[in-house]
């Protein structure tokens, strides 16, 4: 999420959307990083894990820089692009079942229920589409962009506009209220028994954030942002009283990196871990473009939970996995190129991103001595290198992991699913 300002522009991403695995191959990711905003799946893909189909969305040479997770539910993948459509895909076969077309670049992450998906769109309006047609349900023009991650929560479709407000409507297109949003970009978030974590910031504090009881329409606690020389909040993910996000500066060449677990009751820091970047010697980066280009994916900097351990990817060249309880660091990963998504863990392995020598994530032909993007695993027990994968473009937002399906967008429009080979 972005946080306007007269002297910088604060960006924020908060997400909140869970994967429902079942208990059989054929599973359903249906909202955002997973039960509770956790980034795991209890579902176990191992290599081989080969290309199944892959699908080049634009044929221009502007590489996308968002590609936010799609959702999944009974073999069809729902997705939206910059190219302003938004898919309706056939999982097995990559049929396009049907495209509904907006006006502008569609950066929203999607929700979907037995009948519809909804999602926004930098048109400025929020779409409710029918999933099985593709036809238009409903809309509201909410006169701002929308791009946020959108929730189905109880009796309520939830979303917010930048620097608009966050929205509750119901499922047949009725507001039912919302929270005003006087500074926020790019607003993801997650919701746990009655209470949105984060929500923005109320009129005469409108640049925090904090939990906001739906019930009661009021907050608990804010963050105090007031101190800090964060650029970035992350996405929070939830285990019990715990609530853990991390966030980013840009202070000079390396970014500011903190990591934190907070009491869901009161807000109050339970540990913080401090770090700087290390974007490495062996790709072409230039450090203040790199960073800023993090802050379009909604997910940047989202934790994965495993077990007692919080593992976080954080857009430079590592991987690090603290304890939960105390903050320590467990293990730490470091690659030579920068990582570009955030992780997912499925059952006992890590999935992310790797960029290669062309930060810009164009395909490097085998032979010139450079390295491409990569998809890669790592065991979330001590991150020792499991399997990797070259890819065209460089990996953006967390892998979906569904059944026996790998899925996922890169900067270069190329729709990726991969498959366990058995």
């Amino acid at each position: 999420m972005n946080r306007k300002s007269t002297r910088r522009i604060i960006l924020l991403g908060l997400a909140a959307i869970a994967l429902i695995p079942t208990c059989n191959k054929r599973a359903d990711w249906v909202m955002f990083r997973g039960k509770q905003g956790r980034g795991y799946t209890s579902t176990s893909i191992q290599p081989p894990i080969a290309v199944k189909w892959k699908l080049r969305l634009r044929y221009d040479n502007e590489n996308a820089l968002a590609f936010n997770p799609p959702v999944i539910l009974e073999n069809t993948i729902y997705f939206g692009s910059d190219d302003g459509n938004f898919y309706a895909l056939d999982i097995e076969s990559g049929y396009m079942r049907w495209v509904f077309r907006t006006d502008g670049a569609i950066n929203s992450i999607p929700a979907a229920d037995e009948e519809n998906v909804y999602f926004g769109s930098n048109d400025g309006f929020f779409y409710c589409v029918s999933r099985k047609d593709g036809k238009l349900v409903w809309s509201f023009d909410a006169g701002k962009t929308v791009q946020s991650s959108t929730i189905l929560y109880k009796d309520s479709v939830i979303f917010t506009s930048d620097i608009g407000a966050t929205y509750f409507f119901s499922p047949l297109g009725l507001e039912q209220f919302n929270i005003p949003n006087l500074v926020w970009l790019r607003h993801t978030f997650q919701m746990h028994e009655d209470v949105m974590y984060f929500a923005p910031g109320p009129r005469n504090n409108p640049r925090t954030l904090g939990a906001y009881d739906i019930t009661n329409q009021g907050y608990v606690w804010l963050l105090n942002t007031a101190n800090d020389d964060a650029v970035w909040y992350s996405f929070p993910a939830l285990r019990g009283k715990q609530l853990f996000y991390g966030t980013a500066g840009y202070p000079s060449n390396n970014f500011d990196l903190n990591f934190y677990a907070l009491d869901t009751r009161t807000g109050a820091i339970l540990w913080r871990y401090e770090d700087s970047s290390h974007l490495g010697v062996h790709a072409d980066i230039q450090p203040h473009e790199h960073f800023r280009n993090n802050l379009e994916i909604l997910d940047y900097m989202a934790p994965s939970l495993w077990k007692d351990t919080v593992i976080f990817t954080s857009g430079d060249t590592a991987v690090r996995a603290f304890s939960q309880k105390s903050g320590s660091l467990e293990w730490q990963h470091t690659f030579q190129y920068p990582t570009s998504s955030s992780p997912t863990v499925a059952r006992d392995r890590v999935y992310f991103g790797v960029h290669g020598d062309n930060i810009s994530g164009n395909l490097l032909v085998s032979g010139t001595g450079l390295t491409s993007p990569k998809v890669v695993s790592l065991a979330a027990r001590n991150g020792k290198m499991l399997w990797q994968l070259e890819i065209e473009g460089s990996l953006l937002s967390a892998p979906v992991i569904a059944g026996k399906w790998v899925v996922f967008g890169t900067d270069q429009n190329i729709f990726y699913v991969l498959e366990e080979v058995l």
